[in-house]
């Protein structure tokens, strides 16, 4: 089945009252860096916009919600939830988490030696954030300050 999402978002935000979704066109191309040594050497950091969250942490809701999680890597899979604004998307990762949050791979290729090592915790925010400053003003110098302090060499972005 063709689903055309970015008609679906445009709906959905009409349907919540939100104004037409603005797509975000970058002013820019983005900085590119050089990856410094070998995944097989570098630590790895998971982010992942499809609003996981782990059992007996707050959900998200739905308007605006700039705020993000830090999923312990040794969470069992059953005990990951998503909240999301496009919840429409979310059958196949309420059935297997890691196909939109995959610590379980990722903790394969560092037990396998292909990337060094992975993160103490996976980072999840509403990727459906409506606001475009909050994303750059919020979310995003949130995420960088967290992968930082765990001393990040390479993230992989999960989008949703």
């Amino acid at each position: 089945m063709h689903v055309n999402y970015m008609e679906a978002i445009r709906k959905r935000y009409e349907n919540l009252g939100y104004q037409s979704y603005r797509w975000f066109i970058a002013e820019n191309a983005p900085a590119w860096s050089a990856v410094q040594k070998p995944l097989s050497k570098s630590k790895i950091g998971l982010l992942s916009t499809s609003g996981a969250y782990a059992l007996g942490q707050m959900a998200y809701h739905y308007k605006d919600d700039s705020s993000i999680r830090e999923i312990p890597i040794e969470t069992p899979t059953h005990d990951i939830r998503f909240s999301h604004i496009t919840e429409n998307y979310l059958v196949s990762p309420r059935k297997d988490p890691n196909c939109i949050l995959p610590i379980e791979t990722l903790k394969s290729l560092a037990k396998k030696g292909i990337i060094g090592s992975l993160a103490s915790t996976a980072i999840s925010c509403m990727g459906g954030t409506y606001s475009q400053r909050k994303v750059r003003e919020e979310i995003a110098p949130s995420v960088l300050e967290k992968f930082m302090r765990d001393d990040i060499d390479c993230a992989l972005l999960v989008s949703m």
